[in-house]
């Protein structure tokens, strides 16, 4: 997991490898604890972290942001690269997601075709939420970046 930097995908990865992208979308919530925005997709039966593939000649910034919006209905700002996650796609595919921590300057949420709910879940009680070993993962490298009171 790289946890600084920009992400380069090296020449010689896979030629099949899924780029995609996405955010660790943070607010500071009542009390002033840090929470976190998760999505829940019905489809799939999942809670985890807005994400989404690279369109042709998008960067990974780029996408993230798009994917967030497009999946959240927030716009955000970039506040710092987070890390990666790497795993094989449900259809045997490498794939790589690169994850920006991210902070909200508008929107609101409304369910979509991808996202059934978004529920904002304080830092400390997020690990619990999260069904996927690999953004609890992630969620542990930004937890120790994040300064949670």
């Amino acid at each position: 997991m790289l946890m600084s930097g920009e992400l380069i995908v090296p020449e010689d990865a896979p030629v099949d490898l899924i780029r995609a992208a996405g955010g660790v979308v943070t607010r500071v919530g009542p009390g002033g604890r840090r929470e976190v925005a998760v999505i829940y997709r019905e489809a799939r039966g999942d809670w985890t972290f807005p994400k989404g593939k690279l369109d042709e000649g998008e960067t990974f910034e780029d996408a993230a942001l798009r994917e967030v919006l497009e999946e959240t209905g927030l716009r955000c700002r970039i506040t710092r690269f987070a890390g990666t996650t790497n795993y094989t796609h449900r259809k045997g595919r490498p794939k790589i997601v690169a994850y920006y921590l991210m902070e909200v300057t508008d929107g609101a949420f409304a369910p979509n075709d991808e996202v059934d709910e978004l529920e904002w879940v304080p830092l400390g009680e997020l690990h619990e939420r999260l069904t996927w070993d690999r953004d609890r993962e992630l969620l542990d490298a930004v937890a120790a970046i994040v300064d949670a009171p």
